[in-house]
């Protein structure tokens, strides 16, 4: 079995993937690096993961996740999390709660202070998941499972509703 204890300064953080392909004005906005947590110390159900956040910058879209639940603890640094319509200050020790939902748990953390924010995240990992993206209007569907080869296989889609396809177009 996997050693089930690590600590944070075990944990090496690299560049948020999806900020190296970021155009133009998102770039500016979006920034983060993060390290994997969950399959080091054998987690199966919940991932969790270690996310950086630069002064000024928010690692993610607001988004909601329609199937998993997620919750946040903020280890250092300050800012604020959108929820919705709504704002709320957060800071070191806080702990947030995102249930699964609709654009009324649509959520992001920002880092409005002077040094790095460092947040825990915890998520169920349910798939497949669809998260709405309200600020873009798009949605996204993602799943993972486990390759013939042992390795995990990712789909992902990125679409708008009104993009939709015909259940029978191309059949």
């Amino acid at each position: 079995m996997t050693h089930p204890i690590i600590n944070l300064d075990q944990i090496q953080l690299a560049p948020c993937p999806p900020h190296n392909t970021a155009p133009g004005d998102a770039a500016q906005r979006f920034d983060g690096r993060t390290g994997q947590v969950a399959a080091r110390i054998g987690a199966r159900k919940l991932g969790y993961n270690i996310t950086a956040v630069p002064p000024g910058k928010r690692a993610f879209p607001l988004h909601s996740h329609r199937v998993n639940e997620e919750m946040f603890f903020v280890i250092e640094g300050s800012g604020e999390l959108r929820v919705g319509e709504a704002t709320h200050a957060i800071r070191a020790g806080d702990v947030i709660a995102c249930p699964p939902g609709g654009p009324e748990t649509a959520h992001q953390i920002r880092n409005t202070g002077a040094t790095e924010m460092r947040v825990l995240a915890v998520s169920t990992r349910m798939w497949p998941e669809i998260a709405d993206y309200p600020d873009s209007g798009k949605f996204g569907v993602l799943s993972m499972s486990q390759g013939a080869d042992g390795k995990p296989e990712v789909f992902r889609h990125m679409a708008r509703p009104d993009s939709s396809l015909d259940y029978w177009d191309g059949e």
